[in-house]
């Protein structure tokens, strides 16, 4: 709590909307929706496998993830996860195709929708780590290290998935 109206300043008190208890000013028409975060991750593939990054912030420092981050209000989650790559491994990437969507709930923070994709580095890029990576790797699917996030875990599956019946196609 310690919420305040946007309209009037009023603290906001609990009331119930569609079944849930929301904070809304007691006032006027103003309620705190809680409303979850967009992110965007990509598997991006490389000679030898896909590109991992090992954090050096929190959370998760020291383990790794896709490339990835939050989408900002004046981009596409396509173009959120391209400017991630270019910040986080120091290469730009070509987004192929949606692998999947995912929600993450938080207790102590809104809840995220994670899109995830599937990509490849552009001709000629090599990676390296940006600032918020201690380091960047390139790994097998049968040789993964220790993964950061849930979704990030469920998009290595989907993919990983989606390569397993790809390959068992005639």
């Amino acid at each position: 709590m310690g919420h305040f109206c946007v309209n009037c300043g009023s603290p906001l008190v609990i009331r119930v909307f569609e079944g849930r208890e929301l904070e809304a000013c007691p006032n006027d028409d103003f309620v705190l929706w809680r409303d979850p975060k967009v992110a965007a991750a990509i598997v991006v593939e490389a000679a030898g496998g896909i590109v991992l990054g090992r954090r050096a912030i929190e959370p998760g420092y020291g383990l790794w993830c896709l490339p990835g981050g939050f989408v900002n209000d004046d981009e596409s989650p396509a173009e959120a996860v391209a400017r991630e790559c270019r910040e986080e491994i120091g290469a730009k990437v070509e987004v192929d195709s949606v692998l999947d969507v995912y929600h993450g709930a938080k207790t102590t923070a809104p809840s995220i929708v994670v899109v995830a994709y599937r990509g490849h580095l552009a001709a000629g890029e090599k990676v390296a780590p940006g600032e918020e990576m201690l380091e960047v790797g390139v790994f097998r699917l049968d040789a993964l290290p220790p993964i950061a996030f849930p979704s990030h875990r469920e998009a290595l599956a989907r993919y990983a998935a989606a390569e397993a019946a790809s390959a068992s196609r005639p």
